[in-house]
């Protein structure tokens, strides 16, 4: 009792202000040696004492802390501000730093549900897919289902010769001849037309641009090209694609003399 007795009327112990305003004493003791939240004046003994003002101050520091600001905001840009236009003004950027919060949250909420899924499908335990899924989640690429299906040594091999802006470069260009070839299907095109060639060499130019000029990926293409895959736009794409392409491309090996696949074997 001795130790109450000692605080004086219209004082608070630092105990006291944590047990009112639900915060613990540390906090109250960071606060204080941040020079955030100093209290009004020490007992003889060395104590902290607090005072109704000191609780007004404390409540504004844990609601503008709710709202996301970090304490060197507090107590540098905010409280500092005389003019509701200023006060306005950090609310504003505040706003704009948790909208990219979410959208953020949001991507990462995404990209968790499709791993998720990517992790079922595959059976299996594989950290290193499940790595390249998250590095192709993060740079757009729709075709982030592939990686399960591809090899070891096929996995090995893009990751040796494509980074962030190559493969970003790479999935950009299959995707317009995906798009180029269903265009072509559908307006007829012949494929031993020059435009039909032109595309075809086109096709092949980016081949040999993810292979290296490795002809031995050329049997884990096809194959990867010949799976049964539930995805409807990969399914699509097979279904109205490859026919073209082959045609295409058996021209386009027909006028050069050559016939990689054979080569190959």
């Amino acid at each position: 009792m001795d130790k109450y007795k000692a605080i004086p009327q219209g004082y608070m112990s630092i105990g006291e202000v944590a047990r009112k305003m639900d915060v613990t004493v540390r906090t109250l003791q960071y606060y204080d040696k941040e020079g955030l939240l100093s209290p009004s004046a020490m007992s003889e003994g060395g104590r902290r004492l607090y005072t109704d003002k000191d609780i007004v101050r404390l409540h504004q520091i844990l609601s503008l802390k709710h709202l996301g600001f970090s304490l060197a905001d507090i107590k540098n840009r905010l409280i500092p501000l005389d003019t509701p236009d200023g006060i306005a003004g950090v609310l504003m950027e505040q706003a704009a730093a948790v909208r990219q919060k979410i959208e953020s949250l949001s991507e990462l909420l995404r990209e968790l549900e499709v791993l998720r899924e990517e992790v079922l499908q595959m059976q299996s335990v594989d950290f290193t897919k499940y790595a390249d899924i998250i590095v192709n989640l993060q740079m757009k690429n729709d075709f982030y289902w592939l990686i399960k299906h591809f090899d070891d040594q096929t996995l090995d091999h893009i990751r040796s010769h494509f980074d962030k802006d190559s493969g970003i470069a790479f999935m950009n260009t299959f995707v317009q001849l995906q798009d180029e070839v269903i265009r072509l299907q559908n307006a007829g095109v012949a494929a031993d037309s020059a435009e039909g060639q032109s595309f075809a060499k086109s096709y092949w130019d980016m081949i040999t641009d993810f292979t290296g000029g490795d002809m031995s990926m050329l049997p884990r293409l096809i194959e990867l090209g010949q799976f049964q895959n539930t995805d409807h736009k990969w399914k699509e794409f097979q279904d109205i694609a490859n026919r073209y392409i082959e045609q295409a491309l058996g021209f386009y090996f027909s006028h050069l003399g050559i016939d990689p696949f054979k080569e190959e074997i």
